[in-house]
């Protein structure tokens, strides 16, 4: 199977105006370039440990990019961080479900897993 950048390439190459790439995802419009924003609001966000913001953007960026892995999986540690264990699965589940080969996201969801087992 091709790399993601290799993807990227032919993607930048191959698709109409309207369309970009967010975490490997091909996607169209508007849309894909809020939720690319969103992505990156969100993630700085985190890195801030403003965990609250960080949610509130991952949100809105999954809405916008439903179909994107690493998009589920960074809103999942933002739950994470934010003390919402259950939804932090869920969503790495989602990840998962979206790319069996996320393995931050496979990570994430055996630790997810194992922390509401503890909390049980």
């Amino acid at each position: 199977m091709s790399s993601v950048p290799e993807l990227a390439r032919v993607a930048r190459k191959q698709r109409p105006l309207g369309f970009i790439v967010v975490a490997g995802l091909v996607v169209a419009g508007c849309a894909a370039v809020e939720g690319e924003r969103l992505y990156r609001s969100g993630t700085q966000a985190l890195e801030r440990g403003d965990a609250e913001s960080a949610v509130a953007d991952l949100e809105a960026a999954v809405a916008r990019t439903p179909g994107s892995s690493e998009v589920h999986n960074r809103l999942g540690i933002a739950y994470a961080a934010a003390g919402r264990s259950e939804e932090a699965m869920q969503e790495f589940e989602s990840a998962v479900a979206l790319d069996c080969d996320n393995a931050a996201a496979r990570r994430n969801l055996a630790r997810a897993r194992g922390e509401l087992e503890a909390e049980r």
